[in-house]
């Protein structure tokens, strides 16, 4: 009987993702793809390091949260980095119930002047996110209500990546 076994690791499955990107060995391969995605917009990322990603809640009956990966700079902005193979009802919302977390991080005890360091959400999706766009790429944030300029004081960043639209290397963004 002859049994099957995969020579190379399948990145689009969960056990093969957080292999190529989320050990210590492989680190350099995240620190790339951060930058690619990123360095034009928010400055080069000389280095990062892994950072417990299960986060339980406050009580036993709160939700807990488990990233795929999740990592922090050597200037203390946090990165969360998700592959979702699936579609998920409500994604975006959950995007931004995930990136509670690192920001709930930040605070501290007694005296704290409420800076915040960036979040970064950064979504890989094997499926179809917008149906009515051939784009591949998102990068959302919030808007302030008196212009079209993105809300500079909030410090949460999405990039939503659609692998689905994705025929050819681009810097769309």
């Amino acid at each position: 009987m002859y049994h099957f076994t995969e020579k190379y690791v399948n990145p689009f499955t969960d056990f093969g993702f957080k292999k190529l990107f989320g050990e210590e060995p492989n680190k350099d391969l995240l620190l790339d793809f951060l930058n690619e995605l990123l360095k034009d917009k928010e400055g080069e990322i000389k280095s990062i390091r892994y950072i417990q990603n299960e986060h339980l809640g406050d009580t036993a009956l709160d939700r807990k949260v488990i990233f795929d990966l999740y990592c922090e700079n050597e200037r203390g902005k946090k990165f969360i980095v998700e592959l979702q193979k699936s579609k998920q009802n409500f994604f975006k919302d959950r995007t931004v119930f995930y990136s509670t977390f690192p920001i709930r991080e930040q605070a501290k005890r007694g005296e704290w002047d409420f800076k915040l360091e960036p979040v970064y959400a950064i979504a890989i999706l094997d499926f179809v996110f917008e149906e009515d766009s051939e784009s591949c790429f998102w990068a959302m944030g919030y808007l302030s209500s008196h212009s079209t300029m993105i809300f500079q004081g909030l410090m949460l960043r999405f990039w939503i990546f659609q692998w689905q639209h994705v025929s050819y290397l681009s810097h769309e963004w």
